[in-house]
């Protein structure tokens, strides 16, 4: 099954976006204060790892927060690096300058 396929879980009670393949659990660690979306960490399990997760996982995500009109600030380290290899994505970040 490809990741395109595989439906993200925006499980509120935990604050958790989850993906489940293979029976392992995938997530994003994540605080909602208003309209504005802090994504905490990001955690594959290592039978998952090498397999395009994460990087399916964080799209996914902001693809959400994308057509629910929330704004991102992405403190997890992963989020930062794939905000930078995908510029496009950009416009969800929040301008925190004052």
């Amino acid at each position: 099954m490809k990741h395109e396929e595989i439906e993200l879980i925006n499980n509120e009670n935990i604050h958790n976006f989850e993906l489940w393949i293979d029976g392992s659990r995938a997530f994003i660690d994540y605080k909602k204060r208003d309209n504005t979306v802090y994504i905490l960490h990001t955690e594959v399990p290592e039978e998952l790892e090498g397999r395009g997760v994460a990087a399916a996982m964080v799209e996914k995500a902001l693809r959400f927060l994308d057509t629910h009109g929330l704004r991102l600030v992405p403190l997890c380290s992963y989020t930062q690096t794939f905000l930078k290899r995908h510029p496009e994505w950009n416009h969800l970040t929040e301008d925190r300058k004052g």
